[in-house]
Order: structure tokens, then sequence, then C-alpha cells
């Protein structure tokens, strides 16, 4: 019975024995690959998130209270300049003209006897003067009468596309109430909000600076065929975002871009000694970048990076880690914290030339 006993307990160790083994063979043929962040000269595109301007855009407001008569467009017409858009009904302004107008015909008949009865001496200098002065007065309240009833009419400034027309005929119409917009976009202003270090970077570094000419990616995450420029930087920063503003103008020959829409401007951004590692060597964490570094022992630690831009298969570093720390290129899915792991090293240089993105 001891014997059987005995003769268990070494079947036992030995089948033990063998599974460590065989486990442990199993976990040194897992296979890593490590490299170093290559520094390179290059560049790379960075999106801003943009709002889309019309070139001109305003608002037609009544300069007279009344009736609104006509309406002579519609919504989301397109008008010339010099149009008639609007008239308000014009009888009071009318009558107002006839009796200005009147009344300028009894001071120059007054004015004309004042100057003849002036001429024989008969009135004083002093009522030919006072009779011109009523006449003038009288041609001015003309003038003025006519600009009341030329407000009565509503015409396109510029060329352009008329808006939401809030008001129907027969709505009275206060003074400055608002009738509708006008856009010309022929041509558009696209705003996007840059930091402070891209600003400077951008004004300084000037035979390396960003190019000024820019693309736009529209809500639908299509790009818009036509390029645009960077025209405009603005003369303050925002106190509360320490951003400032730059100005991109884009062509619109097919009028596809309205007001108030909303893009994403994308801007080449290019940087010297740039760190950069294969977009495959990180992986996320709500929203955070990860890398798992490599230590003197062979020991791997997970550790968080921050990354500026991306290029195809590379991303762009600021922080997180240097040119020297070494990283796993291959098996990030497997390793964990604190793994001591076996691993072959490739030169950057190598991984590079094996990406669609080489150093240049």
């Amino acid at each position: 019975m001891k014997k059987i006993v005995l003769l268990t307990g070494v079947l036992a160790l030995l089948c033990f024995s063998s599974c460590t083994t065989k486990k442990e063979e199993k976990e040194e043929k897992v296979s890593y690959v490590v490299t170093n962040a290559a520094q390179i000269d290059t560049s790379f595109t960075k999106e801003y998130v943009s709002q889309i301007r019309s070139i001109k855009n305003i608002e037609l407001r009544a300069q007279e209270k009344g009736f609104l008569q006509n309406i002579y467009v519609d919504e989301g017409q397109f008008v010339s300049a010099g149009q008639l858009l609007f008239k308000i009904m014009p009888k009071v302004y009318e009558a107002e003209l006839l009796s200005a107008q009147s009344e300028a015909k009894a001071a120059e008949i007054e004015w004309q006897n004042a100057k003849n009865l002036a001429d024989k001496n008969i009135v004083s200098k002093n009522e030919q003067a006072i009779a011109q002065a009523k006449f003038d007065q009288a041609k001015a309240e003309v003038a003025l009468a006519k600009l009341h009833l030329s407000f009565t009419e509503i015409r396109a400034p510029f060329s352009g596309t008329i808006d939401r027309i809030p008001k129907k005929l027969g709505s009275l119409i206060d003074e400055g109430e608002l009738l509708t917009s006008l856009s010309d976009n022929s041509k558009v202003y696209a705003y996007f909000n840059v930091t402070e270090p891209e600003y400077l970077d951008y004004q300084t570094n000037v035979k390396g600076r960003g190019n000024s000419i820019v693309s736009l990616v529209l809500a639908n995450n299509e790009p818009f065929k036509f390029k645009g420029k960077v025209e405009v930087i603005e003369s303050e920063f925002d106190n509360e975002t320490g951003n400032i503003a730059f100005r991109a103008s884009f062509p619109n020959t097919d009028n596809l871009l309205k007001n108030g829409q909303t893009g994403k401007v994308q801007l080449t951004v290019p940087v010297r000694n740039a760190l950069v590692i294969p977009q495959k060597s990180t992986y996320e964490i709500q929203d955070k970048q990860y890398v798992f570094v490599v230590d003197q022992n062979n020991v791997v630690q997970s550790r968080e990076i921050t990354i500026t831009g991306s290029l195809p298969d590379l991303y762009v570093v600021s922080s997180g880690i240097s040119a020297t720390d070494k990283i796993l290129l291959e098996g990030v899915q497997k390793a964990k914290d604190n793994d001591k792991i076996t691993y072959t090293y490739q030169k950057p240089e190598d991984v590079l030339a094996h990406l669609k993105l080489k150093a240049e």
C-alpha cells in the first residue's frame, strides 16, 4: 500500500514538473519587439474647429414705420445689387413731400419778391437775407421728405442671397424692425482658434512656418474641393481660452457653403526634431494614450504620453517619453505592468522604413 502511495506521489510530481516546464516554455515563446522613438524633421496636419462666415452678411431693417405693402422677393432667392426687395406703404411720406414742396414754392416766391425789392432799395438787404434763409430751410425740408419717402423702398445694397422673411404682407413694421438678412456667399471666411504656443511658432519660425494654404473638412467629413488661405490673424488673445483667432478665406463658386456652417480647417504644421512613434505601439484608456516602456531590468511599465499630431502610421509626441526610452513595438496587447520580458530590438530608422512615412 505504501509503495502505491509513493508511486502516485512520484507520478504527480513528475506531472507537475512537466506542466510547469511546458508553461514556462510557453511564456518564453511570447514574442516582443522593442524600439525607440525617432527624431525627424517632418510636418503634420492639424485640425481646428472652424465657423464659416459669408464675406458679406447684413441685416436689412426698416428705416420708417408703416404697413408692409409689397414683398418682391422670396426666401433663399438670389438678388442683385439695387434690386427692390420691400415696400412700406408710402402715402404718409408722399403727403409730407407734397406739403414740403408747397412750402418751398411759397418760400421761393417770397425770396424772389424780397430780392426784387432789395434791388430797388425798397426793402433792406437783411429782409432779402431772411427770405433767402426761409427758402433754404424749405428746400431742406423737401430733401428730408424725399429721404423719408425713399426709406419706404428697401433695396439690396449688394448681390447676395435672401434669408428668412419673418414679416408678411400687411404687417405693421416699426422703425428698425428686421425684415430679412442678406448674404454674399461668393467667398467665405473660416475662423479658427490657435493656441499661444502654436501662434508663436507660426509667427516667429518664418522659414519653417506652417503653410498658409489650408483645407476644409465639412460637417459630413467630406473635404471641400477648394483650398483656402490664411489671410488674417486677429489682434488680441482671448483671456479665457488663451487662444487667438485665425481667418482663412475660401472661394465658394458653387455656393455650397453658407453663413453659420461649421467645419474643420486643416493646417500643415512643420516640426523640427519631432519625436515620433508608431501608432501601433500605443494603446488608449479613457481618451488617454499610453505606451509600455522597458527599463534596464527588462520590466515593462505603462506610461501616459501627450500626442500633438498624427501622420500616416505615426504619432508626434510632445511629452511622456524621450528618444532614449525603449518602448514595446509588438506585443502591446499581451503585456502587463511589471512583466519581465525578453525581446528583440529594432532600430527606429528600420521601423520607419516599413511604415508609410519615412524619415526626411
